[in-house]
């Protein structure tokens, strides 16, 4: 066993908008091997993050998958792994922890732990990581840095940190300035002292470079010049370019034998072929197109399989269908229930945390994932792709334990005006949420509950409206409990076009009084879809291609001149959570459509009696 003090493998690990990727940014910024005109080049989208570089991520303004970069601080080379810091992307969090020797825990001075800040943690300990605690955006004005490291030690001995973990270094930070410090009192003026904690408390790899290779698939990357690259940390031995390996699958323990056609590391942003690769380095390798995500690369001789890599499970179920719309095909290519599944067996490769199973009809599938928002990218990558589909309600993950139904909690954070405390407790607890801790910090009261995952479907876009735009919320996965009660739905009904044609102005004057509308003047709708919210709690049939009659009489009110409303418009999240079971969100490339499940009037009122019959003989 040697120890390599040449490197230092870290992951950057916090909850989302704690300011991860930024610092990372700051970092590359000042290891002293870019130009910046070289980084410039690469920086695009909203907020201008070098890391964040899928076109969603830079929209969003998250990071949605983890990544790589290789930089050098003296003659150590450090590979930093930035992740994402959104609970419905925890399985990202879980995979590169494995191939990480230390961590960087950010936590946000002013907002302390949040729910995703005792995800990473809890996973961080169950890796045997000491993390290096760094208390960001130290500049803000309402930052509180003593009792957020208060309550950042609190939370370390809550989860079970031993006394070596308990006894954490500090660092103050300012990401977005590129300054940190290591004392208070000493004035940050840039990341050095971050740049020394990295290379004093991040262990370097205790390794076996003789012993036979082992190497674990963490993420696969496709090139469209070599097909398949799969990325992971070589744990023993060394692996060279035309080498005979084993691959063990962690699926169904086969082995399989096949040949590494180049070996990649990282080197700053990118990857260079090297001819090896020791034991104790995260690399890239070509040409192993059966290998899989918790897979082992071993040494044919000696093909030991390391342990599986353990990925929580998923809690939301939702349906993905063919989209069999009247408008299917006009705006991009209608998936068969064949491309449909071929598509989502691809995104299995990658998406550990997703689950795909066939549904009661040959051209549905249902499809498991963390949240709504990380099916949502999935819909919005494969919209991207120029297809269209049809999606159903989401709906929670019920499990039996002990003989007992049982479904998941959330651990909710909001953060509102202490004017909008009251609008938020009305929302949250006909919900199931049950208040846990309520914190004023100045103007802001921050409040947490314990809350049935059911309970969250809908809430984030009432809880913007009842507070104006000012809330912040955050949920995480807490556990399974036995099932509560009845939770109250959406409580308005909606208006459902009986025509195919466009929408009028004269029909969307009449109807304005009735609800808000979701569709504009010479907009085409079609028998079936959802054009508007009732404000009674009843569906309300509507005919809004309805035309006004001409005639050769002059009227008294033709002056008069009506304000049509802007409409409603949904983005993708909120369309799925506005939905109920009986409803259907239709994707395409250029419209997002909500709709009936039966289009024709006839045919839900028929649904309804055969539902109300079995409701009643059961």
């Amino acid at each position: 066993m040697i120890t390599r003090h040449d490197l230092r493998n870290v992951a950057v690990i916090a909850h989302v908008d704690h300011g991860k990727t930024t610092l990372v940014d700051q970092m590359l910024r000042q290891c002293g091997q870019f130009r910046p005109e070289e980084l410039d080049r690469l920086v695009g989208g909203q907020h201008g993050l070098i890391m964040d570089s899928y076109d969603q991520e830079r929209e969003r303004g998250i990071t949605i998958f983890a990544k790589n970069c290789g930089i050098r601080l003296g003659g150590v080379k450090v590979n930093l792994i930035d992740t994402p810091g959104h609970a419905d992307f925890g399985g990202e969090v879980e995979r590169v922890l494995k191939m990480a020797d230390g961590a960087f825990l950010l936590v946000d001075a002013a907002e302390g732990p949040l729910p995703q800040t005792r995800f990473v943690l809890r996973k961080a300990f169950a890796a045997g990581l000491k993390p290096i605690v760094i208390i960001n955006k130290i500049d803000r004005p309402d930052a509180r840095i003593g009792e957020v490291y208060a309550q950042v030690f609190d939370l370390f001995i809550e989860l079970g940190a031993d006394d070596e973990q308990a006894n954490f270094p500090v660092i103050y930070a300012s990401g977005r300035n590129g300054v940190a410090t290591a004392d208070l009192s000493v004035p940050a003026v840039d990341l050095k002292p971050l740049f020394q904690a990295l290379l004093d408390y991040v262990p370097a790899p205790v390794v076996d470079v003789d012993a036979p290779l082992q190497m674990q698939v963490t993420a696969l990357q496709y090139s469209e010049y070599v097909g398949k690259i799969v990325v992971g940390r070589v744990f023993a031995g060394r692996v060279r370019k035309n080498q005979k390996v084993a691959i063990v699958r962690q699926a169904d323990g086969r082995i399989l034998s096949d040949t590494v056609v180049q070996v990649l590391e990282f080197d700053r942003l990118g990857q260079r072929e090297v001819e090896e690769i020791q034991a104790g380095d995260i690399c890239a390798l070509v040409g192993l197109e059966d290998a899989e995500i918790g897979d082992t690369i071993c040494d044919p001789e000696s093909p030991r399989p390391l342990p599986p890599l353990a990925i929580d499970e998923p809690t939301l179920d939702m349906l993905f269908r063919i989209n069999d719309s009247p408008f299917a095909g006009q705006e991009g290519k209608p998936l068969t229930s064949r491309e449909l599944r071929d598509r989502l067996e691809k995104e299995l490769h990658h998406n550990v945390a997703l689950r795909v199973r066939p549904g009661e009809r040959e051209s549905e599938f249902i499809v498991s994932g963390r949240g709504l928002l990380h099916l949502g990218v999935l819909l919005e990558t494969i919209r991207r792709e120029g297809s269209e589909l049809a999606v159903g309600k989401p709906r929670v993950i019920l499990k039996e334990i002990n003989g007992r139904q049982c479904e998941p909690y959330e651990d909710l954070v909001i953060e509102v005006p202490n004017e909008h405390v009251g609008a938020v407790m009305a929302l949250v607890q006909p919900r199931g949420g049950e208040c846990q801790k309520m914190e004023s910090h100045g103007s802001t009261t921050q409040l947490s509950f314990h809350i049935p995952a059911r309970g969250l479907i809908g809430l984030r876009t009432r809880l913007l409206t009842a507070t104006n735009g000012t809330a912040t919320l955050h949920h995480n996965f807490l556990e399974y409990r036995p099932l509560k009660g009845t939770i109250p739905g959406r409580p308005t009904g909606v208006m459902v076009s009986t025509e195919t044609g466009k929408a009028t102005a004269y029909a969307i004057e009449s109807l304005q009084e009735r609800g808000t509308l979701f569709v504009a003047p010479m907009q085409p709708v079609y028998e079936g879809q959802i054009v508007g919210e009732h404000c009674r709690d009843n569906d309300l049939p509507v005919n809004i291609c309805r035309e006004k009659k001409l005639t050769n009489i002059r009227s008294s009110t033709a002056e008069i001149k009506t304000v049509l409303k802007p409409p409603r418009v949904f983005a993708l999240e909120a369309a799925l959570e506005y939905i109920e079971e009986d409803e259907l969100v239709e994707i395409t490339p250029k419209s997002i459509r909500l709709r009936k499940i039966h289009l024709k009037e006839s045919e839900r009122k028929k649904y309804a009696r055969q539902k109300t019959a079995v409701e009643g003989h059961a």
